[in-house]
């Protein structure tokens, strides 16, 4: 399946899926879609008016621009994510094993509920203005930090340096989802997430 295609009911997945979803939301989700499909520069706001089935004037009432679109499909993301990491850091405050399989779930479900948003953040971080932008590599920051607490526990002695390397590769391994077709079901697809991150997190980290 497509990322354009997935893209649908994903834009929001980190920030709480209960609510009902506006308007506004839902061109949000197109926008993100075709900018993840197609990249930002290949879309124009015709395209996904178009998409939408608004008219000019009507999608610039919910939006500026196409800058506007991509930061408020990524700023609430990533507080979304650091949000999360921490609630489930701090559920297992004994336990660090525990945690990491908590963050481990947590991060799973995020990257398969929402693939288009992880190409946004690969791909097209860098057309934002440089606001917006610091402020979602701060949070980014932060939350690699809750992870690397919860690795140096788990691995007493393991510097912190190093324990943020390993939390970037099971990032990477985690969010490798947009790139992924359709032949291995959702739900399959996140147990072997799951067992192959834990299992590369767990392995001994001391010096060959």
């Amino acid at each position: 399946m497509a990322v354009e295609q997935q893209a649908r009911g994903g834009a929001n997945g980190a920030t709480g899926a209960g609510r009902r979803r506006s308007r506004r939301d839902e061109i949000l989700e197109i926008a993100v879609g075709l900018f993840a499909a197609r990249g930002y520069h290949g879309v124009s706001m015709d395209d996904i008016g178009a998409a939408a089935g608004v008219t000019g004037p009507a999608l610039y009432h919910h939006f500026a621009g196409k800058e506007a679109m991509l930061v408020a499909a990524l700023i609430p993301v990533s507080e979304g994510l650091l949000a999360g990491g921490r609630d489930r850091a701090a559920g297992h405050p004994d336990d660090p094993r525990g945690a990491l399989e908590s963050l481990i779930d947590f991060h799973v479900d995020f990257a398969l509920a929402n693939p288009a948003v992880i190409a946004l953040h690969l791909h097209e971080l860098d057309r934002l203005p440089d606001e917006p932008r610091r402020k979602i590599r701060r949070l980014q920051r932060l939350y690699v930090e809750e992870w690397v607490t919860v690795l140096t526990a788990l691995h007493p002695g393991l510097p912190d340096g190093e324990a943020r390397v390993l939390a970037h590769a099971a990032f990477g391994l985690m969010n490798s989802t947009p790139f992924l077709g359709g032949e291995v079901d959702r739900r399959r697809r996140a147990e072997l997430l799951r067992a192959a991150t834990l299992a590369a997190l767990l392995a001994p980290t001391d010096p060959a």
